[in-house]
């Protein structure tokens, strides 16, 4: 029994804020095929999803999401914080790929 949840094109749209381009996430990318991207803090699985399926016309076997804690930094005598972030791995279906360093057309 499943439902088909419809999501608005305008919040799928904002879901995806960018992709990860790290040593960390290529070696991802090139081990497991999975793009890493940060996302919005109350971004769903099921909503990352359907926002890179739509995107970049590729099919989408399973994400997983990871919240990471802001580091703490020190400027003179104040202390702050960085901004926590969301990231998604998003695993593609064989024979799928997103290819960030070419040409849009």
């Amino acid at each position: 029994m499943s439902a088909v949840i419809k999501h608005s094109e305008e919040r799928l749209m904002k879901v995806l804020l960018a992709p990860v381009i790290s040593e960390k996430a290529t070696f991802v990318a090139e081990k497991n095929e999975q793009v890493v991207f940060l996302v919005m803090p109350d971004a769903t699985k099921l909503e990352i999803k359907a926002a890179v399926e739509l995107l970049f016309k590729v099919q989408v076997e399973s994400v997983q999401v990871a919240n990471r804690q802001g580091k703490q930094k020190r400027s003179g005598r104040f202390n702050g914080r960085r901004n926590h972030t969301r990231r998604a791995f998003v695993c593609l279906k064989p024979g799928q790929e997103i290819n960030f360093t070419e040409e849009a057309k």
